[in-house]
């Protein structure tokens, strides 16, 4: 019973929505309606049911000091004083300490990390750019046009000469090749709906019940 309410469950709200689709009736809508709704309720508590793994991962990274067990202390730190003043708040708005730390320090700490990443991307398109083959050729080809074609300092460089070919580029052979990832992922995406509405995919039920 454990396992087959679940499953059942998964079948019939993961199978109305399929239906609320091909059935245009005002109460078929309105209940699909609700069951947005109180999926939205569910998916509110994946935060705290979040916030509660990463408290007792890090204490008990902490006691047993693991290694970056004092970086641990840091983010439980950080997590306490800001949710703390974040509640503070209310439903006025921010609380101004509350604030002050968002600009001040998460703010920057996100630009930090987003300039590391672009590091990365940088050390990639070097690695992926190696003109090793006639692919990775036309990749670089391709790539030069484009930054001298959407780059200020491109346009100085060529006159402007780039910039239709750099659009032709963006709009077609690249929307074709992103439209072909979109559909592939849609259906990887429908494809392991199907199995969990189903009950092929149990790694939701948990260990030992799948």
């Amino acid at each position: 019973m454990r396992r087959t309410l679940p499953l059942f469950l998964t079948f019939v709200v993961g199978m109305f929505p399929i239906f609320a689709f091909f059935v245009p009736h005002r109460a078929v809508s309105d209940l699909n309606q609700q069951l947005d709704t109180w999926l939205v309720i569910v998916a509110a508590f994946a935060l705290p049911l979040g916030v509660v793994n990463l408290v007792g991962s890090n204490i008990t990274k902490i006691k047993r000091k693991q290694k970056g067990w004092p970086y641990s202390i840091v983010l439980l730190a950080g997590l306490s004083v800001m949710a703390f003043y974040g509640i503070m708040g209310g439903e006025q708005g921010f609380h101004p300490k509350f604030q002050y730390m968002f600009v001040n320090m998460v703010s920057p700490l996100q630009a930090t990390m987003f300039s590391l990443l672009a590091f990365y991307v940088a050390s990639a398109a070097y690695r992926a750019f190696r003109a090793r083959n006639i692919e990775a050729t036309v990749l670089l080809a391709a790539a030069i046009i484009v930054m001298l074609g959407r780059i200020p300092f491109g346009d100085m460089l060529t006159g402007g000469r780039m910039t239709p070919l750099s659009e032709w580029i963006m709009t077609k052979p690249n929307a074709a090749a992103q439209r072909g990832i979109i559909i592939g992922a849609a259906l990887g995406a429908a494809s392991m709906q199907i199995r969990v509405i189903l009950g092929i995919e149990r790694t939701y039920l948990g260990k030992g019940q799948e």
